[in-house]
């Protein structure tokens, strides 16, 4: 390994551990007082584990299936003290992640696939999904990919100005056209320029509605069934993009969009400005589809790919 890439995930490492801060102190101070005056871990000590873990944003559901694996072992071993729950429950959330997050990758690549390889972005308004897109074309650059634009949310006249923004700030092409126009169009258009240019990679960014979800839905199966047009196993990824700030909504938007389109992929955003880390573990878990990037902080370099063994370390460091 060159000293370059030691440098480079070691900053990335200390921006991961800053942007866990809150949720990590949170979560800490949190169990420090589930536990304060026991020695070992009985009812009371699991029932306010449990608090702690649904307080924390893990979600009911993927706290009861910690609670459960934990007093499993706490029945086989009869020394189990209150000092081994931090060390228990790292090992735990870890074997969660590692059912849906197969990969420890660091850095960002795309699959040996037929090019372009095509990633549609969904995901309501204001959760970061332009910004996202913006950081995700800058990272696939500078590994020396071909990147290309589309502007398919074309029910706003800012989400196309924004991110023509970030095309220009990355210097890549975007295709659009004039709002109001056919995100279905656009998605042709797109892939049909990314081809002709001998693109490596082509981001599709969506409309951010749930108010109607058929019409969601609607919207989304026609742009797929489009793009097939050109590239018949297009796309290769549908990228889901949820804000970690708003904890309990982001599973609620999970489940309106899984319900809408087939989400392949997550993106989870804006954790270094919340105690509320904890819902990348529960959704995670809940919807069984592994977890991308996480963003860590506002920098372009700041959108991560998701390490799971990271991840934890520096929840639990």
């Amino acid at each position: 390994m060159s000293l370059f890439k030691k440098i480079f995930s070691k900053e990335k490492k200390e921006t991961l551990d800053k942007g866990l801060e809150k949720s990590k102190t949170s979560f800490f101070n949190k169990l420090s007082k589930a536990v304060a005056g026991k020695s070992s871990v009985d009812d009371d000590v699991l029932d306010n584990l449990e608090e702690v873990l649904v307080s924390s944003d893990v979600g009911v559901e993927t706290t009861l299936k910690i609670i459960d694996q934990i007093e499993a072992r706490v029945s086989r071993d009869k020394y189990f003290g209150t000092e081994e729950l931090n060390s228990i429950l790292r090992e735990e959330i870890a074997a969660l992640l590692a059912k849906t997050n197969s990969g420890n990758d660091t850095d960002f690549r795309i699959p040996d696939t037929d090019k372009p390889y095509v990633i549609m972005v969904v995901g309501v308004n204001g959760v970061g999904k332009t910004t996202t897109i913006g950081k995700m074309a800058f990272q696939y650059k500078k590994q020396g990919l071909k990147v290309v634009l589309g502007a398919a949310d074309t029910f706003r006249a800012a989400a196309i100005d924004q991110l023509q923004v970030w095309a220009d700030r990355v210097d890549v092409p975007m295709v659009r056209q004039e709002m109001g126009s056919d995100p279905a169009s656009v998605a042709f258009d797109t892939i049909e320029s990314a081809v002709k240019q001998n693109a490596d990679v082509v981001i599709i960014d969506t409309a951010g509605r749930l108010h109607n979800k058929v019409n969601l839905m609607n919207e989304l199966t026609k742009i797929k069934r489009v793009m097939q047009k050109i590239k018949a196993d297009k796309p290769d990824e549908v990228l889901l993009v949820l804000d970690g700030s708003t904890g309990q909504n982001a599973f609620e938007q999970a489940k309106q969009f899984t319900k809408a389109t087939e989400v392949t992929s997550l993106a989870i955003t804006k954790l270094d400005g919340t105690a509320k880390g904890g819902v990348v573990i529960g959704i995670s878990d809940q919807f069984q589809i592994p977890v991308k990037y996480i963003g860590v902080g506002e920098g372009i370099e700041d959108l991560q790919v998701f390490n799971k063994t990271e991840f934890v370390d520096s929840f639990f460091r």
